[in-house]
C-alpha cells in the first residue's frame, strides 16, 4: 500500500498546472491535445501509468501496453515461458532470443562493460540468496556467497549476433531487472512517436519516468525526486523531454539485528552496496542507459559517480549522501530544486572542472 500511494503522489506532482492531480484511472480515456489519454499496467512487478496527449491516444496506448507486456512476457526470471528463464536454464547451449530481447540484452552487456563491476547482469543468483526475488529474506554466509560469486562475471555471456542467440555458462543466470523498466519506457516512447503522439508522461513504475516531446502547457514537466526512507519527495526536476531513471536503498530491503540490508548488490563483493549513497537520480536522453548508470553510480558511491560524469558528459545526476547532503550536477543547477522538509537539506553543486 506504501508504495501505490508514493505513486499517487508523485503522479499528483508531476501533473500539477496540467489538467488536474488526481490518480490516473484503470480506464483508457479517449485523448486529445489538452486532455490526455490515460492508462494503467500492471507490469514488471509495479503499476505503470502511462499519459499520452494526442487525438491518436487510445491506439497509442493500446501499442504502448502491448509493447509492456510483451517484453515483460520474454524477460521475467521466474516465468518457465519466458525466454530469460530459458536462457538460464539451457545449462550452457544457446538460446533463440526475440529481436526486441537480443537488444537489449547486447545493449545492457555494452552498459555492464561501460560501468565495470559495478553493473552485472550475472548476479542474479546472489540476489537470489538474499531473498529479494521471493521475498524469504536471509542474510547469506560468506561461504555461500563465495560459492556463487564466481559465476558473476557478465563477459562470459556469449551472443550471436547473426542467429540471435545467447549462452550462459552452466550455473550462471542473469536478470535483466536493473534496465528492463528503461527499455520498455524507451520502446513505447519510439511506438507512441510513430502514432504522431506529440507529448506523452511514461511512468514505469517509481524508479523510471520517460516524457516526451513539451508539455502541452508550456511549461516544464515536473519529475520528483524521492526521498529516501520516507514519505515525500527530496526535490523536483523542471525538464524537458528526458528520462530520468532512480535506484536507491528504499525501493526494497529487509532489516535484521539492527542492520539494513538493501536489494542494490556490490557485484564484487555480494553484499549490498555500502557506497555513501542513499540514492542516485540520472537524466539521460534514454531510459536504458539511465536505468543501467543509476544502478552503477548507486554502486559506486559520490567520488567515482562524479568522475564518470566528468569523463562521459553524456548524463546529469542528483545524489543522495546518506549524511543527508544533496549533490547536483551543474548541467542541473537550474533544474532541481529541493522539496518539502528537504528545502533546508545541504547542497553541493557539482562543477564540471575541479
Amino acid at each position: 500500500m506504501k508504495r501505490v500511494l508514493a505513486l499517487i503522489t508523485l503522479w499528483a506532482l508531476l501533473l500539477t498546472g496540467c489538467g488536474g492531480a488526481a490518480a490516473p484511472s484503470s480506464d483508457t480515456q479517449p485523448g486529445s491535445a489538452d486532455e490526455p489519454a490515460t492508462r494503467t499496467v500492471f507490469a514488471m512487478d509495479t503499476f505503470m501509468d502511462l499519459r499520452v496527449w494526442s487525438d491518436q491516444g487510445e491506439k497509442a496506448l493500446d501499442d504502448a501496453e502491448a509493447t509492456i507486456t510483451t517484453l515483460d512476457a520474454a524477460l521475467s526470471v521466474t516465468n518457465e515461458e519466458s525466454e530469460i528463464y530459458a536462457l538460464n536454464h539451457a545449462s550452457g547451449a544457446p538460446v533463440l532470443l526475440s529481436d526486441d530481447t537480443f537488444t537489449l540484452l547486447s545493449g545492457a552487456l555494452a552498459l555492464s562493460e561501460r560501468f565495470g563491476p559495478a553493473l552485472e547482469l550475472t548476479v542474479y543468483p546472489v540476489l537470489r540468496a538474499w531473498g529479494f526475488t521471493t521475498s524469504e529474506y536471509h542474510v547469506p554466509t560468506d561461504a555461500e556467497l563465495a560459492a556463487l560469486l564466481p559465476q558473476v562475471d557478465d563477459s562470459a555471456v556469449t551472443l550471436d549476433a547473426a542467429a540471435k542467440t545467447a549462452r550462459l555458462p552452466p550455473g550462471a543466470e542473469i536478470d535483466l531487472g536493473a534496465v528492463a523498466k528503461g527499455y520498455a519506457a524507451d520502446l513505447c516512447a519510439a511506438a507512441l512517436k510513430a502514432r504522431g503522439v506529440p507529448a506523452a508522461l511514461l511512468g514505469m513504475g517509481s524508479s523510471t519516468i520517460r516524457t516526451i516531446g513539451a508539455k502541452p502547457d508550456g511549461t516544464p514537466w515536473r519529475v520528483a525526486v524521492q526521498a529516501p526512507f520516507e514519505e515525500g519527495y527530496a526535490g523536483v526536476l523542471s525538464l524537458g523531454e528526458a528520462a530520468v531513471n532512480t535506484s536507491g536503498g528504499y525501493e526494497r530491503f529487509f532489516e535484521e539485528n539492527g542492520e539494513i540490508y538493501w536489494h542494490i548488490l556490490d557485484p564484487e563483493t555480494g553484499h549490498p552496496a555500502k557506497s555513501g549513497l542513499l540514492s542516485a537520480t540520472v537524466v539521460t536522453e534514454d531510459a536504458l542507459t539511465g536505468d543501467a548508470l543509476s544502478t552503477a553510480l548507486f554502486v559506486k558511491g559520490l567520488e567515482d559517480s562524479v568522475a564518470l560524469w566528468r569523463e562521459k558528459r553524456d548524463f546529469e545526476f542528483v545524489l543522495i549522501g546518506d549524511d543527508g547532503t544533496l549533490y547536483v550536477s551543474e548541467g542541473l543547477k537550474d533544474a532541481f530544486a529541493p522539496y518539502g522538509s528537504w528545502e533546508d537539506a545541504p547542497l553541493e553543486v557539482i562543477a564540471y572542472e575541479d
